[in-house]
């Protein structure tokens, strides 16, 4: 089984790249991420013309999480936002379309998390607040959100079940999973306190999927569309896939789909990351060594 995340960064600008990457790369599961769309927008049928069932949770202008499952795989115990209830609408004319303040920010009031039982595994996508600038209502959200993961986690899982946690965290763990750790000191994404939030989930006895298989320095799933930093590759790895120990002893690959990153048409600021389950899925290239020498070749050296 592939199972993949991959923040699409609006699934209704995006629709055709993530149709043609699950021609690419076949995942049996892909837990997406800030698919900005309400429910009754969400792709169902195209989905289904692509070969899956699609679970989405959404607002409308902003968030959005959605699991598609291969048809013929069994989908139950939907579960959105850790069973709190429902969330804002921010579409036209949702009651949550203008709220954009600081003393308006809710993490609980977002479409952020969203869990179902495939197969027999228990998926859960999850795009984290951004936390915007350190020790502001934002990052302090965020890390309240983290609270609210790590509790729902032990409250609704057991030793032994089978775990797979994905989406965009918006934390980069270690300095190895930024382009410089020195640039981005001090900042959101790498600061203590949200590094000590993803280090509580693997405390919980997750796994980092990709770190399990890889331990190579820059390769990242995300890239700010400024100032060509895809191209220089200056990013970061804040795409994670978790996993109990159960699933982790059945990995036998894990990538970043570094290729899905590129253009035309615009792309996602996010490449995708999968792991393979008892048997290698479909074979691709992300190119990274390729890329990572070219770019050196470019580089002048003391840059």
């Amino acid at each position: 089984m592939r199972i993949a995340t991959w923040n699409v960064n609006s699934l209704k600008a995006r629709q055709d790249a993530v149709e043609a990457w699950l021609a690419r790369a076949a995942p049996d599961i892909l837990l997406m991420q800030e698919t900005k769309l309400t429910d009754a927008d969400a792709p169902v049928m195209a989905f289904g013309m692509a070969g899956f069932q699609l679970v989405h949770h959404g607002e409308g202008r902003w968030n959005g999480v959605a699991i598609a499952a291969r048809n013929g795989l069994s989908v139950a115990d939907v579960v959105t936002n850790f069973g709190d209830g429902p969330v804002r609408d921010s579409g036209p004319g949702g009651a949550g379309a203008e709220v954009t303040g600081e003393d308006d920010f809710d993490p609980f009031d977002e479409a952020r998390m969203v869990a179902a039982t495939v197969d027999g595994l228990r998926l859960v996508s999850l795009y984290a607040p951004n936390g915007r600038i350190v020790d502001s209502p934002f990052y302090l959200g965020k890390l309240a959100w983290f609270e609210r993961l790590a509790r729902w986690i032990r409250e609704s899982t057991a030793p032994g079940d089978a775990v797979v946690l994905g989406g965009d965290l918006n934390v980069a763990p270690t300095d190895a999973d930024v382009w410089d750790a020195a640039a981005v000191h001090g900042g959101t994404h790498v600061s203590e306190p949200e590094r000590a939030a993803f280090r509580a989930l693997l405390d919980a006895g997750l796994v980092d999927a990709y770190r399990s298989r890889h331990d190579e320095p820059g390769r990242f799933s995300w890239w700010d569309y400024r100032a060509g930093m895809f191209h220089k590759n200056l990013g970061m790895r804040i795409d994670h896939l978790l996993v109990s120990p159960s699933v982790a002893a059945r990995i036998v690959d894990a990538e970043i789909d570094r290729e899905a990153r590129k253009g035309p048409p615009v792309p996602s600021d996010h490449a995708p990351m999968l792991i393979d389950l008892d048997e290698p899925g479909r074979p691709i290239d992300p190119d990274w060594e390729g890329a990572l020498a070219r770019i050196k070749a470019r580089t002048k050296p003391g840059r």
